[in-house]
């Protein structure tokens, strides 16, 4: 057998396992009942998913990585000779920090919720979004938290911090708390885990049950690293609107029947990742382990959150920290799946809400 056969086979197993194959031919039916059966009203929509924006900065990282970020201040001003205007020390930030090829466009309901009553911070992680290529050998979770704190020390040098991350973005809060515990309590005064996890993540089988659900466990890997050099094949059938990536996208990042727009805008978070950007950091979650550093968040009030329909990382991953950390506020939302900050927003805007608003009335009552 050729090599290019043997490759061919081996991604086309991955695939089978991930559910592609199921994906593929169920993609004509989802796209029969996108409009009937995820018709859901879509209230609240701020205008179109992904489209609010600010101020913009940069922050270069210790290798040279341009960090690109966002920043709405209260009343949303401008920079001032490239820097920030300077804030009283009370005023609290909310960092959030995405997830696995996404952007910091995925917060959009949480923004759109936050903005004019907090400062708001958001960052595209390296090798995403609008941020800088970063070498394959930096593409880890010890090195998104350094590029973390570097977005603090530069975007936020004063006043509390809340961190919200999704998912690969609350891996690299949990990097920093290994690395500083020092900063959680006096600086950093809430943290919010939405979908995320502290280790173990080598079981995942993205929901698949059985002998295939192994394979994804098995062949992931393999398969990665050969979709990542072959990224003009790849490309070319992963592009946002697909049919199958509709169906993949709709099947692995949520839980429940949502809107169509909320399936439309993941998908193109998603294809809009480079194959081999997801293949770089693809690694992580075989080795990541911040088990040790979840002590760190003693003492900072805490928001643990998933969705009991989480394929990407389950529920248990959630009830592990919790476990961890019994002094943490934790939520299980009934039926969402991974992308619960769009699926089920409401929720998770009010969850965090709670976390946010007594800074932001110790702050109005400094002005006072």
């Amino acid at each position: 057998m050729s090599a290019t056969r043997t490759a061919a086979k081996v991604v086309g197993l991955a695939a089978a396992a991930v559910g592609l194959a199921t994906a593929g031919v169920a993609a004509g039916a989802a796209l029969r009942q996108k409009r009937a059966s995820m018709a859901r009203p879509e209230l609240d929509s701020l205008d179109r998913l992904g489209s609010l924006r600010g101020p913009s900065a940069t922050v270069l990282t210790e290798d040279g990585v341009a960090l690109y970020a966002e920043v709405d201040d209260v009343n949303l001003p401008q920079p001032v000779r490239g820097r920030l205007r300077r804030r009283r020390t009370a005023d609290p930030t909310v960092v959030y920090v995405h997830g696995y090829a996404l952007n910091l466009r995925v917060w959009h309901f949480q923004r759109g919720e936050m903005r004019g009553k907090v400062r708001q911070v958001l960052y595209d992680q390296r090798s995403h979004g609008r941020s800088g290529r970063s070498e394959s050998s930096r593409c880890t979770a010890e090195q998104l938290g350094r590029d973390l704190l570097r977005v603090l020390d530069e975007l936020v040098p004063i006043g509390p911090v809340v961190l919200v991350g999704h998912s690969m973005g609350g891996m690299t809060i949990l990097a920093l708390a290994g690395q500083h515990p020092e900063i959680f309590g006096p600086r950093v005064v809430g943290v919010a885990l939405l979908s995320s996890s502290a280790g173990d993540m080598h079981g995942t089988t993205l929901g698949v049950p059985g002998y295939p659900g192994r394979l994804v466990q098995r062949l992931a890997p393999s398969a990665m690293a050969v979709l990542a050099r072959a990224p003009g094949f790849v490309e070319s059938g992963r592009r946002a609107g697909s049919a199958l990536g509709f169906a993949v996208t709709r099947r692995v990042a949520f839980g429940g029947p949502v809107p169509a727009s909320y399936v439309e805008f993941t998908d193109e978070l998603l294809a809009g990742t480079p194959i081999d950007v997801v293949a770089d950091f693809f690694p992580i979650f075989n080795s990541y382990d911040a088990y040790a550093a979840v002590p760190a968040l003693e003492g900072v009030p805490t928001l643990i959150l998933c969705g009991t329909e989480d394929v990407v990382t389950p529920v248990r991953h959630t009830r592990a920290i919790a476990d961890l950390l019994p002094t943490a506020s934790m939520r299980e939302i009934e039926g969402a799946g991974h992308m619960v900050l769009l699926e089920s927003h409401r929720e998770v805007n009010q969850a965090l809400a709670d976390l946010v608003d007594p800074h932001l009335s110790h702050a109005q009552a400094t002005e006072a």
